[in-house]
């Protein structure tokens, strides 16, 4: 039975999904596709822009709140904060763009290496406007390579396409509900109390 206009369902956990990646490789078009539908040519993010949005996954109620971090060097000793609590981290790059898939191992990774305070956190990577295939640069395979190399999942996107964007979030939120100490750590994001399954107090130290 569908919820009523203005209702939604209490959640069963809360967690912080956190986008980083060079600028102009299309952060803030994914939120934006994932969370309302749309797409927009987006001008990059000055500091850090937020979102929320309640799925049903996994046979939970969850609520997302994904922020969507600035490229730029100058924002970023703004957004190191942000890392903070985050049960799932995408690392987004540019298909046509080698550069900014570079970047992942350059900058990025070691970013989440210094600055992410949750040890099991679930990482992917996003291989994004894959619309623009004949611009491409960086190939599946080397894609797929990186992210297994250190321990992501890996999902090709287009914002613009609306290619796999509900999939790569979909995927990044059921490994989250597979690992139990990132189902303990989002009952203190953001100071929000998740509802506790009942035998979970039994089964899991």
């Amino acid at each position: 039975m569908a919820a009523q206009p203005g209702l939604q369902p209490e959640p069963d956990y809360t967690f912080k999904i956190l986008l980083v990646g060079d600028s102009g490789v299309g952060k803030s078009s994914l939120l934006l596709r994932f969370a309302t539908g749309g797409f927009e040519e987006l001008v990059p993010t000055i500091g850090v822009d937020f979102k929320a949005k309640v799925v049903q996954l996994g046979g939970k109620t969850v609520k997302l709140t994904i922020w969507d971090t600035a490229g730029q060097e100058r924002f970023r000793t703004l957004t190191s904060s942000y890392y903070r609590g985050a049960q799932g981290i995408i690392l987004v790059y540019d298909v046509t763009r080698a550069e900014t898939f570079d970047s992942l191992a350059d900058i990025w990774l070691r970013e989440v290496d210094m600055y992410n305070t949750v040890d099991e956190c679930i990482k992917m990577v996003v291989a994004n406007k894959t619309d623009l295939a004949e611009q491409r640069e960086v190939s599946t395979d080397v894609g797929v390579q990186f992210a297994r190399a250190h321990g992501c999942l890996f999902v090709e996107t287009s914002a613009k396409g609306n290619v796999a964007v509900e999939q790569a979030f979909e995927e990044l939120v059921l490994k989250i509900l597979e690992t139990p100490s990132l189902l303990a750590s989002s009952s203190s994001t953001f100071g929000l109390k998740a509802k506790q399954p009942e035998a979970a107090s039994s089964c899991c130290g």
